[in-house]
């Protein structure tokens, strides 16, 4: 027997077929003798419809209302699970965040969760009642509705699998687990087995959609084990887990990918420190930085216009000449444990992109990731031959064998 905590994303649940086939597959793992609690989504779209209307009523809208109105969704997906396990048999109570409570800080669409009530849910667990609860959403300190972001239902079911000290976190998704990079570009991109907290966090920083990175963080401070998989496929996902239980530890473990930036130039007699105080004063975080004859970095695209009209109106004080952006560039990063005992990847990653012609515009490193700012245009080409110069088409067998 096993306490599981199972979470469901929106196209799991996305219309009452599925839903009862969500309470099928649940009934399943109670009938086997586990302790079962359950977090859901909205349908999906339903969230975008909700925030549809809140802008159309507000063009701003009041973030305390709007944080209401867009977590109403959760609301109806755990109350139609609850009556469909009942239908099958299952006892089941359906639960919003303030009612069990989920306190969360007080930060409107972003909130952080401080601390989820366990001891409720673990009493009805204990009991065979499964408890089914609204993800997205928590209580702040002044008992005002937050959520978490988007994605953020990944968050709450880890972090009530860490209140009811669960033995594993399950998180089904239309995806059938983290593969080496996106199985959309690369054909031959592999599914893990197995991932650490580390890397799972390097590959959600950098955009990868499989899990919110809150929720990596969350998972990895409680050691939470936690496995992604499909909902629509009867196999084995792919296990987020402590460094320690990956026993073949490659140089690199996949490649992660992002869009979301913006490159900023800046010509003449660049004052970087007084740019980057101005920045990180108007919370725009600048990523990415080189130095040469020009300053290059990036800040995200939602803060381009804001980035390039502060820095315009103290262009005589921060004495530059001229600054350009371009939203035409991609990041692309190799990630893996193994990186840290192999200072050579970053070099066979820069010479991959060399052979290829693709121009790299900066370059960091961090302890298990490199990370290349190139032209959009060259992204697909980038990952299928970095795929290819790693071998990360090959498992570990098929690997020991060809050498």
């Amino acid at each position: 027997m096993a306490r599981l905590v199972l979470k469901f994303g929106g196209t799991s649940v996305a219309d009452i077929a599925r839903i009862r086939k969500v309470a099928r597959l649940v009934k399943l793992q109670l009938d086997l003798g586990h302790e079962i609690a359950v977090v859901l989504s909205a349908m999906a779209g339903e969230t975008n419809k909700l925030v549809a209307l809140a802008r159309e009523m507000q063009k701003v809208p009041n973030p305390r209302e709007y944080d209401l109105i867009i977590s109403a969704g959760e609301q109806v997906t755990v109350g139609l699970l609850a009556m469909a396990l009942e239908d099958i048999g299952a006892s089941a109570r359906s639960f919003l965040g303030w009612q069990i409570p989920i306190r969360t800080s007080d930060q409107y669409g972003n909130a952080w969760i401080d601390q989820v009530e366990g001891q409720k849910l673990i009493a009805l667990m204990q009991q065979k009642i499964i408890p089914v609860i609204a993800g997205f959403q928590g209580v702040s300190p002044d008992g005002s509705v937050t959520t978490l972001g988007r994605g953020g239902s990944d968050t709450t079911a880890v972090a009530v699998a860490a209140a009811v000290k669960a033995d594993q976190c399950d998180i089904y998704t239309d995806v059938e687990g983290v593969f080496t990079t996106d199985p959309r570009i690369v054909d031959n991109a592999r599914k893990l087995e197995k991932i650490s907290y580390e890397e799972m966090q390097e590959f959600a920083s950098q955009g990868a959609k499989v899990l919110q990175p809150q929720s990596v963080e969350v998972a990895r401070r409680n050691k939470v084990r936690v496995q992604v998989l499909s909902s629509f496929k009867n196999e084995a996902g792919t296990f987020m887990v402590d460094e320690k239980e990956i026993s073949n530890i490659r140089s690199v473990s996949g490649l992660a990918y992002s869009k979301e930036d913006t490159k900023i130039e800046i010509n003449g007699a660049v004052q970087d420190k007084e740019i980057f105080a101005l920045l990180d004063a108007a919370n725009i975080p600048v990523d990415m930085v080189a130095k040469n004859t020009s300053l290059v970095f990036t800040v995200p695209k939602v803060d381009l216009d804001r980035a390039v009209k502060m820095l315009r109106q103290s262009q005589s004080k921060l004495g530059f000449s001229d600054i350009m952006a371009d939203v035409n560039i991609a990041k692309v990063s190799i990630v893996g444990l193994g990186i840290r005992n192999h200072p050579s990847a970053a070099e066979t990653m820069l010479d991959t992109l060399t052979e290829k012609s693709i121009a790299i515009y900066a370059t960091t490193k961090c302890d298990i990731k490199v990370t290349v700012l190139i032209g959009a245009e060259h992204l697909e080409s980038a990952l299928r031959a970095l795929h290819v110069a790693f071998a990360l088409d090959q498992d570990e067998k098929t690997k020991s064998v060809a050498a």
